[in-house]
């Protein structure tokens, strides 16, 4: 059982596109006080503009994967956040989420929690959420290492866009997941409840990350500010222009942009070749009318930040665009 003098600790991995925002806007809805640590992979985080609820202790790690950073940036953002809750009156949470980069292995994030003396005595890890994109999980799976990470070190995988998925995706990915993590409990997003996920417990005793190197990754991010206010369709046209000449390379876009038909900012997510529709965020003081979007890229990125180029140069300012 969790040490109830311990904070606990939720960490949520998946690759890029799979629902961890979503599922984290989820937990953060049942009113529980929440601290929260973002890692972004690029040097313009955008993923804590997508939070519904903006007032709760959130940190955001950026400018790298968090393979890359988390060594010299977690513990001590774990160590300043604790000792906050330790001098507060009333305390300023009573749990934390740590949202993994999308094309993190979450290795380092558990060997922090593990093996760094500070920690355990004051945080409990709890649970290693893993969401899974049914329609292009059992692909990603074969492509990327990370991916493969992300399964074999979950406690629970959580399947996402059932509804997009059809039953030849789902048979796939069922076949991948018997052989990488057979014993890992699977739950669909449609049909697990917040609070099962929030109250379950990991294993007592955890194996340790292998102290070696992480496999080097050829991911690059991409950053796009956008003065102008554009008309949805005129944006759509543009991304999913973009997304269907790079099917490959590009692997994700998310952001918040201001469209000429709305008032309030709204999010933009795609992944693999599949553009979703935009989603309202609740206007904020920090609001600025500036649309910002992260492309993130396997590979070589020179072809694909040309098209990006030439696709929106009638409307950049300068230096708009910036390759991380």
């Amino acid at each position: 059982m969790p040490d109830p003098d311990k904070i606990p600790i939720f960490v949520l991995t998946g690759f890029l596109g799979s629902g961890k925002t979503t599922l984290l806007n989820r937990f953060l809805a049942d009113g529980v006080k929440t601290a929260v640590v973002i890692n972004e992979f690029g040097e313009i985080p955008v993923d804590q503009d997508l939070l519904a609820n903006q007032n709760l202790p959130l940190t955001v790690l950026s400018g790298g994967c968090l393979c890359c950073k988390v060594k010299g940036a977690l513990a001590p953002t774990l160590k300043n956040l604790w000792m906050t809750w330790e001098q507060a009156a009333s305390k300023p949470f009573a749990r934390m989420i740590i949202e993994a980069s999308g094309i993190a292995s979450p290795e380092p994030i558990l060997d922090t929690l593990l093996r760094e003396r500070w920690l355990p005595g004051r945080y409990h890890l709890q649970n290693v959420i893993t969401t899974l994109a049914i329609p292009s999980a059992a692909a990603q799976l074969d492509s990327f290492a990370e991916a493969r990470a992300q399964v074999a070190w979950a406690d629970t995988l959580l399947l996402t866009h059932a509804d997009v998925s059809n039953a030849d995706q789902q048979a796939a990915l069922a076949t991948r997941l018997q052989v990488l993590a057979p014993a890992t409990p699977r739950l669909t997003a449609e049909d697990f409840h917040a609070l099962s996920l929030l109250t379950k417990a990991g294993p007592s005793l955890r194996r340790l990350p292998p102290a070696g190197p992480l496999p080097v990754h050829n991911f690059r991010s991409i950053s796009l500010h956008l003065e102008q206010i554009l008309p949805w369709q005129h944006l759509q046209t543009l991304l999913q222009q973009l997304l269907n000449r790079h099917p490959q390379d590009l692997l994700r876009i998310k952001g918040v942009v201001y469209l000429a038909e709305q008032t309030e900012p709204m999010v933009i997510q795609a992944a693999g070749t599949r553009l979703y529709p935009p989603t309202p965020l609740t206007a904020r003081t920090s609001d600025d009318g500036r649309s910002r979007l992260v492309f993130i890229v396997n590979g070589e990125p020179t072809a694909f930040a040309t098209d990006l180029n030439k696709a929106f140069v009638p409307l950049l300012s300068g230096n708009a665009i910036k390759l991380h």
